[in-house]
Formats: C-alpha cells, structure tokens, sequence
C-alpha cells in the first residue's frame, strides 16, 4: 500500500471507531500541515486547536437549565457523524452493490476522513485500500476540459473558436431533423448547420454530438456503432474516428440542448491538433506531473494491475464495459486514440488533489494551473436559454460549466448542496463534489456501473449529514 505523499493533506487523526467488520479498513484524517509543512497528529506540533471551531456546545431540552454538553467536531464535521460513513459502506457491500469502496472528504484542503470499505477484488478475497487504482470512466472529463481552459488562458485557442479550425474532417456535418407524419411514421432529413459548432460546444455538451447508447434516433445510433465511433468493439485511430464522424448528422443544431455526448472525446483530439502533441502527453505535462497525480493514467500497467478494483462478476455492466475500455492496453500503442472523455484511471488521493486545485481557485501546493477568475468561470452555468438537462448525472438543479455540472440553488435537489457546487461522476461508479462555499471536497471511488446513481447520491448525504458547523 502506498503512504500518503509528503505535502498531500491527510495523516491519521483518530480512529473512526472500533473495527466491527474484518472487511474495512477506516481511519480518521486530521486536519492539515503544521507550519514547517509536515502533517501533525492532532494536538501536537504545527496544529494548535481553535476550540470554537472544534467543538460546539448546546444545551439538551430540559430547558435553560439542562446539562450543557460539547459535540465533538473536525473543522465542523461531527465525528460521530463521519463515522456513519464507515458501516453504510459496509451495509453497501453486503447488499452486493459493489465490492468495496474508498471515500475521502476535506475542507478546506485539508482531509478530515479517509476510509477504504470492503474489498478490492470481485471474488472478495483482497482487502481494500486507500490507494487503490478505479476506472475513472467519465470523471475524465473535467481533468481534459481544464487542459483546454489552461490552453485558452494561454491564448492558443478561444472559446468562441470553431472546432473546423483544427478538427476539417467536420466541416461538412449536418443535423438530422426528424418529422411524424399525419399517419404516424417518421421521415428525416438533414439540413445544414445554422452555426460552426465552437469549442465552448465541446466543453458544455452543446455541439449536437450523443452517444449511441442513449441517442433517440435509430439511424444516428446505427451510424454511431457500426462505425465504432465510441471505440467500443475495437481501437480506431483518431483520424479515422473524425474522418467517419464527420459523415454521421447531429442530433441537434449546435448551442441549443445539452445532450450528454461524446464531445469531449472530440475535443481531447482537438487539442492534440492545437499542441501537435498526443493527448496523454499533454495532460501530463499541464496537470498530472504539476498536481502529483502519480497514480493517474490512461491504462493500468503490468506493476499497478494488482492495485485496480473491480465490479462484481454479478453485475450486468461489468462484460461490455470491460470490453469498451480494454484499460490493460496502452492506447498509444494499439491504435486507439486517446478517448478523453472516459479513458483515465486515478486513485482517491489523486483526484482530491486535481479536485482541491479547483476549489482553490486554480491553484494546489504552489503549482498555479488557472486563474482564479477562469475557474469561477469554468463553474458557472453555461446552459442559458438552452434546453436539455443534467438530471440523468446529477439529479435535478444543476446546470453545465465548462466540464463541470454547477448547482443552481440550494433546493430542487435530490440531495444537499450549495449554490454554485460543481460535480460529475463516472459510468464505473465513481463520483465527486466541489463545494466552495462550504470548502468541501468530496471523493466516492468505487466500481459499481449498474448501481452508480444511488450510490453517489447516499455519499452525498453522508457527506452533508456529518457537516454541523
């Protein structure tokens, strides 16, 4: 098992509570660095208390007079409260929703709770640990779309820039318009574009693009599978991928719905062409190497195989999914290009850290990888006057950002929150939440496909129940 990296914000603060189950491993984080930089245990060097902070007082309901009693907090998380975290994630595994989990919450930069549930492995026979390895599926998207906002704060490129700038195979696309007629059936026509698709399209799913499997046109899917636009049944070359997408219509003219969509895959390839370097080797060099993100990849080698969780054998998700990604092969080197919407892998601990960067303001440990003001800008709503939602993701009340989905009220939720948190989540059943009005960083890694919704949303809860102060 892997320690925590010196500078990374966590060491054991206390114990969740006694270990009543041999399948998890839980610990209690503290909260942050002493001074000289190293994390201290609680109450020694480098970590003087704030009792206002740390411990609430109220009194019970006897009346003005009833016993005054102090509730134990963590930079205003109750312990007890965290400590429910712990035996719902081992509820969880009993129920078969997923082998095992690891959750991790901070505030503040700095992690409070640490805790791996459960097992690694499908046959349930390896314990799980805080540093193991979770197909990233779809929480590839933001760390690829703040690739491409650093590239526009360099002035590489412009968001308002038409992805036929780069991206030519597209310059001839069309928009499938489906009418029903008086006696029922359904005709379709293509019809040209009204605007280019731009690269502000890409990033807030606005282009026109879908997926296959959740796109309402018959033909469109068809042209999506049988032309393996997605990778999904074999590796295609990047070139290749744009030279047949660019004959499939969208679904919809560019800038009016949201619709959940292989856009990003198309935009990892149009940074390719902006930097001239391949989509791996640019994210490493923007955010990975900067951030420490030692564990973060686009394939699992032969060393780190041991390390990746996996989803239950029982789960209906887990053979097609195993398929589309084929996460033992190198992308680079089997012909496949870099899908940058779904490709990485990442552990706890890494995620936290590109996730802090973005709460922060676009900053982690001295490395500056945005402007303060593109970050609030990445989470802002991007969806005006547009139709179409987040829900399927998200739940209802969210808008889209720039990769990232953005909370547009405290209500109208299926679980709490604060105006202007941002979030997203991934096929495999991982999950994150941004919150900076709170300064909460939340991160759910497990491999659970089929029962990855209920899962993000009782992690939220959890996360929000424990918060008092």
């Amino acid at each position: 098992m892997r320690f925590m990296r010196h500078g990374a914000a966590a060491l054991v603060l206390t114990f969740a509570g006694t270990l009543t189950h041999t399948t998890t491993a839980s610990a209690q984080f503290g909260p942050g660095p002493g001074p000289n930089g190293r994390f201290e245990r609680d109450g020694g060097p480098g970590f003087d208390r704030d009792p206002r902070l740390e411990r609430g007082e109220r009194f019970d309901r006897r009346g003005r007079e009833g016993r005054r009693f102090r509730e134990d907090t963590v930079m205003g998380f109750s312990r007890d409260r965290l400590g429910r975290i712990g035996p719902v994630m081992r509820g969880e595994v009993e129920r078969g929703m997923f082998p095992g989990a690891v959750t991790l919450i901070a505030r503040r930069g700095r992690i409070i709770h640490f805790e791996a549930h459960g097992f690694r492995d499908a046959a349930k026979t390896q314990p799980m640990t805080r540093d193991t390895v979770f197909m990233l599926a779809s929480m590839t998207k933001p760390i690829v779309s703040t690739a491409a906002v650093m590239l526009i704060e360099q002035g590489r490129m412009k968001l308002s820039d038409p992805i036929t700038n780069w991206l030519t195979e597209l310059r001839d696309l069309k928009v499938e318009v489906r009418r029903t007629n008086p006696d029922g059936t359904t005709t379709s026509e293509d019809v040209a574009l009204t605007r280019p698709i731009t690269v502000q399209d890409l990033l807030r799913h606005s282009a026109g693009f879908t997926y296959a499997g959740a796109v309402r046109s018959p033909r469109i899917k068809q042209l999506l599978d049988d032309q393996n636009i997605e990778g999904r049944t074999a590796n295609i070359a990047g070139d290749e991928m744009l030279r047949r997408l660019g004959q499939i219509p969208l679904t919809q003219q560019p800038g009016t719905n949201f619709e959940y969509s292989i856009s990003v895959d198309v935009l990892g390839l149009l940074l390719e062409r902006v930097t001239g370097k391949r989509l791996d080797v640019l994210v490493k060099e923007m955010i990975l190497d900067p951030l420490d993100m030692r564990d973060t990849a686009w394939f699992v080698p032969e060393a780190r195989r041991s390390r990746l969780a996996e989803a239950l054998d029982s789960d209906p998700l887990k053979a097609p999914f195993i398929s589309a990604y084929r996460i033992f092969e190198n992308p680079a080197e089997n012909g496949q290009y870099l899908r940058g919407g779904s490709g990485m892998v990442s552990t706890a601990e890494d995620y936290f850290r590109f996730a802090q960067m973005i709460l922060n303001g676009g900053e982690f440990e001295g490395a500056r990888l945005l402007s303060s003001r593109w970050v609030n800008f990445m989470l802002s709503n991007h969806l005006v006057g547009m139709g179409g939602s987040t829900a399927a993701s998200t739940g209802p009340g969210y808008g889209f950002g720039l990769g990232f989905a953005v909370r547009l009220q405290d209500g109208f939720a299926v679980a709490p929150g604060s105006t202007g948190d941002a979030m997203w989540a991934g096929a495999w059943g991982t999950s994150f939440t941004i919150d900076p009005r709170e300064g909460v960083v939340g991160i759910l890694m497990a491999q659970g496909p089929s029962n990855r919704v209920h899962t993000r949303m009782l992690f939220k809860n959890l996360i929000y129940g424990a918060l008092v102060r």
